[in-house]
């Protein structure tokens, strides 16, 4: 196997790609779809996590694609030392959809890789237009970041933004919403979720006791192993949700990769509702229907929260919460992996507060305590 290197021009700003992975056919389809893009380059590839680490050191690239499993080192192992060699680089993590590689890849976040992608297995590969739009999404976003924070680069980065320049110079106003006891809380998130949702509920009071349901971006397979380490770090049940299941009081419910979650029925016995309604801003599941379908039945009783994520998914549903008087709290910018999720809804005026990941926790405690039942 030969290696590819392209030399690169410091005052370039195309983003620099890495692609790691040990099947010729899927290295050669990746690089099609990114050579598609003019705004990206291919400057290394490689067909293990051992040829990848010398790469990286020495292309110092902004975004690396790392296959999870290759063999000689697999991607899991490999992580640390590139990210060794390479501190500034953005890793997505690419595998197939099974229960063991969406428990490698949770594993992969936690130690500092930035996102994770779904990867069709070779039979897939001529009818992955999912994944296309997907794989230049993720690397477009991450990597216009990267550009932003190489260290040769001299032009400023806007100081309210720090992903994709889309709210430069944009002033947060806060609103104020009713102090009523929420009777439900509603999360959304996306790149950068999953470990931010482990820290969350970490701290999350005891005294929290009501249903928690969560709208993570991420594909079926993937969300039951994350209900898994959640209801490992919130100490309490924590499941995907059923269709028609009961809403339960000290209960978390994630949407399942591929489905929106709604609540139905009515406030004092709410159900789950789950649909393949097209998705929104390309996600399904999307934390617009959740957030409009809480905001319907629970109106100002009730509490969102904006974690991390990507794009502006959660939008449209955070204008219900506000309409409704419920208070909103977003991630700020500095503790998110992407401030675009958070940063739509905090710029759009629609949040109560926008707080670092460590303390969003104890924010939603005192929303329960100064709460008026």
């Amino acid at each position: 196997m030969t290696l590819q290197t392209v030399a690169h021009d410091a005052a370039d700003n195309k983003i620099r790609v890495m692609v790691v992975d040990d099947s010729a056919v899927v290295r050669g389809f990746i690089s099609r779809i990114l050579q598609s893009e003019p705004r990206i380059e291919i400057v290394a590839s490689g067909h293990n996590g051992k040829m990848a680490v010398p790469l990286a050191e020495r292309n110092r690239p902004d975004v690396i694609l790392l296959d999870i499993e290759m063999p000689e080192l697999d991607g899991l192992s490999a992580l640390p030392l590139i990210r060794a060699a390479s501190p500034q680089t953005k890793i997505i993590m690419s595998s197939t959809l099974t229960q063991k590689n969406a428990e490698i890849s949770l594993q992969a976040l936690a130690l500092g890789a930035t996102d994770y992608i779904a990867k069709p297995t070779a039979h897939e590969i001529g009818r992955a237009e999912e994944y296309h739009r997907e794989l230049l999404e993720k690397i477009l976003g991450l990597g216009t970041q990267a550009i932003h924070e190489r260290p040769f680069v001299q032009t400023p980065k806007p100081a309210a933004i720090r992903s994709s320049g889309l709210y430069p110079g944009t002033v947060v106003a806060l609103r104020r919403a009713a102090k009523l006891r929420p009777r439900a809380v509603v999360i959304g998130s996306s790149t950068g979720g999953p470990p931010a949702l482990t820290k969350l509920f970490e701290t999350l009071p005891t005294t929290i006791d009501v249903p928690i349901l969560i709208a993570q971006h991420m594909p079926a397979t993937f969300t039951a192993v994350l209900a898994q380490h959640i209801g490992k770090a919130a100490m309490r049940p924590c499941a995907e949700a059923k269709d028609g299941e009961p809403i339960e009081a000290g209960h978390i419910y994630i949407a399942p990769g591929d489905w929106h979650l709604e609540l139905a029925g009515n406030g004092d016995r709410p159900k789950a509702h789950l649909t393949q309604a097209p998705p929104e801003n390309y996600c399904r599941p999307s934390v617009n229907p959740l957030f409009r379908s809480a905001a319907k039945m629970y109106g100002a009783n009730l509490l969102g929260v904006m974690l991390t994520g990507m794009g502006c998914d959660g939008l449209d549903g955070s204008r219900d919460l506000a309409a409704a008087g419920a208070p909103l709290i977003a991630q700020d910018e500095p503790t998110s992996v992407v401030w675009g999720m958070p940063g739509a809804v905090a710029t759009a005026g629609l949040c109560t507060a926008v707080s670092p990941l460590g303390d969003i926790s104890r924010l939603i405690g005192t929303v329960f305590s100064e709460g008026r039942t």
